[in-house]
């Protein structure tokens, strides 16, 4: 199992910003510092760990190099988080962690495009994740709608409810279609970076919608941990954080628009 070892607790958004350092010494780099809310280290054999070997060049110096546990990777935390428990996520030290030189994934200085391919990738993935959450709050929550009887029906059948879900219904659709075309565009070769960053921002939107109304939908029972409704609820809200926020996807998304309307 391996891991992506990028954002620090200095920088998160601002990625580029890292300050784990690689000093070359002979045929191996020294890495030294940490690395914050990195999924699935607490399981990790193989670290993907980004680091700069010239300051001075900025993020042209950042570096992608594969690091093995046992070459001293020190997991100092494992985070207690809201959600997605079923995954582990930790802080990382790096103290005087030699690595060969053979190990520098790609070119030196190059880990930037690394990092950048692999995270406009994920949010395909992530995408996907939400869509997941979304569909299934909604499959667990609409049945209980045609169970629950008050004032004499269903509690479905009023037409305020209806609204409600027919509502996510068409969001859920659309977070889908969002999501796929992305993944047609990457499977395909062609440019797919604002696809990608539209699937994330709203899959990751609808999550929260429909999660929170299943919950509601359900009353006290969606607030027990009797049904998964509030697990959904507390699973979504990462999808609004990681592999680039909300904002960021809006940002990308907008600059992308600016350069194409601009020529």
């Amino acid at each position: 199992l391996g891991c992506f070892c990028l954002s620090e607790a200095a920088s998160g958004s601002d990625a580029f910003a890292l300050q784990t350092r690689a000093t070359k010494d002979g045929d191996h780099y020294v890495i030294n510092g940490s690395k914050m809310w990195i999924t699935n280290s607490a399981e990790a054999d193989i670290f993907l760990v980004f680091a700069n070997v010239d300051p001075s060049k900025g993020y042209k110096g950042i570096t992608c190099f594969v690091v093995e546990r046992d070459m001293g990777v020190v997991i100092a935390k494992k985070e207690k988080k809201l959600g997605i428990r079923a995954s582990s996520t930790c802080q990382l030290s790096f103290d005087d962690v030699r690595v060969p030189a053979a190990n520098v994934l790609g070119e030196v200085g190059k880990g930037y495009k690394i990092a950048i391919e692999i995270l406009n990738e994920g949010r395909i993935g992530i995408a996907a994740q939400m869509l997941g959450i979304a569909q299934g709050a909604f499959d667990v929550a609409l049945p209980y709608l045609f169970q629950r009887k008050q004032f004499g029906q269903f509690i479905g059948d009023f037409q305020a409810m209806q609204h409600q879900y027919a509502q996510i219904a068409v969001d859920i659709e659309a977070a889908r279609l969002l999501t796929y075309n992305a993944a047609r565009l990457k499977e395909e070769g062609k440019p797919f970076i604002k696809e990608a960053a539209m699937a994330k921002l709203y899959a990751s939107q609808v999550a929260e919608r429909a999660s929170s109304k299943a919950v509601e939908w359900m009353g006290g029972v969606g607030f027990t941990r009797d049904v998964p409704a509030e697990k959904f609820y507390r699973d979504c809200k990462i999808g609004a954080i990681y592999e680039g926020t909300s904002n960021i996807q809006l940002q990308t998304i907008a600059k992308i628009l600016s350069k194409d309307y601009r020529e």
